[in-house]
């Protein structure tokens, strides 16, 4: 079926209503005393919930896609499925979501890392829901949620003081793995395709900048959480209170 044919404003519209509804019920579930104690935690732990609800679905979703179309992992730009379409439509409306999260609730200046990330990722899923065009790239993008779900793990356990915990202590070496297998590498890839675009003036082009901004900062997180997790001894002592990104 011709992806046209499909209504991407109540399709975004209806996606992040749903993570609002999500995110009012994850609010009702009891509270670490730990988090319960600082507002900010609070609204952290609230807003991590719903990233990790988010990550679960959307990675395996992509794993799914990419097994019943793999033709994906080599036409970026026109290899299209149903399934791929809805979960960028998905994964959209919650970036969407997730932003309007972080202004209403006053965090924009300590999370302005992330509404730039949001930003741009919306920015490349729209070319694949309003011009049918790099579907495959939004999925295989995607990828990158089943290395959240362990980061999103370890930062809820960073927040809840838990980092004396075997499972941290486990997961912060799955956790490495994963971000070069579905972060990394994914990553990597799609920059050397969308390479091929440079110098033209076309879609591709505009999604190449986008893509190198992202590698930017993927290569930041990634020195961060080796300093935080493997080199604890260079990280400074004094650690904002405001800030979103917990090293």
């Amino acid at each position: 079926m011709p992806p046209m044919l499909f209504p991407a404003l109540p399709l975004l519209l209806g996606a992040t209503l749903t993570f609002r509804a999500l995110r009012h019920a994850l609010c009702r579930l009891p509270l670490p005393a730990h988090v319960r104690a600082d507002p900010l935690r609070t609204w952290r732990w609230h807003n991590l919930l719903v990233s990790f609800a988010h990550s679960i679905v959307s990675g395996i979703w992509a794993l799914l896609c990419i097994w019943q179309t793999p033709e994906m992992l080599v036409d970026v730009e026109s290899a299209w499925s149903l399934s791929g379409y809805l979960l960028v439509c998905f994964s959209a409306g919650y970036f969407i979501h997730d932003t309007l999260d972080i202004v209403v609730s006053q965090q924009a200046r300590a999370s302005w890392e992330y509404l730039v990330h949001h930003v741009m990722a919306m920015g490349a899923f729209f070319s694949g829901i309003f011009w049918s065009r790099f579907v495959g790239g939004g999925v295989l993008t995607l990828l990158v949620e089943v290395s959240n779900i362990f980061l999103t793990i370890r930062m809820m356990m960073k927040i809840n003081n838990a980092q004396d915990l075997l499972l941290y202590r486990v997961n912060k070496y799955i956790n490495l793995f994963m971000y070069f297998l579905f972060r990394l590498a994914p990553q990597a890839y799609l920059t050397h395709f969308f390479l091929g675009y440079a110098g033209q003036r076309n879609l591709g082009t505009f999604l190449l900048g986008i893509l190198l901004m992202l590698d930017v900062m993927i290569l930041v997180y990634f020195s961060r959480l080796l300093r935080s997790d493997f080199c604890p001894q260079g990280v400074p002592s004094r650690q904002h209170k405001d800030k979103f990104l917990i090293e």
